[in-house]
């Protein structure tokens, strides 16, 4: 059993290396993963942020949802080169190699999981230059870290899965698009009371909310154990439906 788990972990570092050549030729994946986040920073701040009353700083009140946003907009090229493993049989070509498939879903999830911090790393550095001022503890930021991996997890997962369920490159591609703009119908950038009917009902059940509430209280040294609970059952259960959903998925397809 070690022998066969220590094969899959070589496995994966060698798709993971796979993957990062490939990202590194895909300057879309760099823009959306890294760029996107750093301009919706800029125009939150500078450009609408006077507009909203939030009652704080309003750099500190929305880079927690822009981190969220980073992760979101990361995922598309996951999407797109999961689905494109699958169309163009390269998965299938494993079939004669003495290599672990599930290895490259797992290479797929790690790499989004590593483009996904070294974003957000970024952005907090841009946010910082911006007004961006936490007064979260060591502790604290270690709770940021251990939310954000597990927030990265679970959308990674449920990314892989979409890319599987996929006929195409495109439509894999499409399918992750719900997942950027579900930040905004958050508290990401306004409180939810401050919404309309309807809107503000979805902002306050959605799963994004209680991940950002619960980074938005660790970051500025209140935390609530309430938004956190939450936070991780959602990030537990989507990590639980994505993983399995590609994997009956790739069983399925491979």
């Amino acid at each position: 059993m070690m022998n066969g788990f220590s094969a899959t972990l070589a496995d994966s570092a060698t798709m993971l290396r796979r993957n990062f050549r490939h990202t590194m030729r895909n300057p879309l994946a760099l823009f959306n993963g890294i760029i996107m986040p750093m301009f919706l920073m800029f125009l939150m701040v500078y450009i609408f942020g006077d507009a909203f009353s939030v009652g704080v700083n309003y750099a500190d009140y929305a880079t927690p949802g822009l981190i969220l946003t980073a992760i979101c907009y990361g995922v598309g090229p996951t999407a797109i080169a999961v689905s494109s493993d699958m169309t163009t049989g390269f998965i299938n070509r494993l079939r004669v190699m003495d290599v672990s498939r599930a290895a490259v879903l797992n290479a797929h999830v790690i790499a989004t999981m590593l483009r996904s911090l070294v974003a957000i790393a970024l952005l907090i550095g841009v946010a910082l230059l911006m007004g961006f001022r936490p007064s979260a503890s060591f502790m604290e930021w270690l709770g940021v870290i251990g939310i954000v991996a597990l927030t990265v997890l679970a959308i990674g997962w449920l990314t892989v899965a979409f890319g599987l369920a996929a006929k195409s490159a495109e439509s894999a591609g499409l399918a992750a698009v719900p997942l950027m703009l579900l930040p905004f119908l958050s508290s990401a950038f306004v409180p939810a009371d401050k919404m309309g009917p309807g809107a503000r009902q979805f902002a306050e059940y959605q799963p994004f909310t209680s991940i950002i509430e619960t980074l938005r209280g660790l970051l500025t040294g209140a935390p609530s154990a309430g938004p956190a609970i939450t936070a991780i059952a959602w990030c537990v259960g989507i990590t639980l439906i994505g993983y399995l959903w590609a994997r009956a998925t790739f069983t399925k397809r491979a």
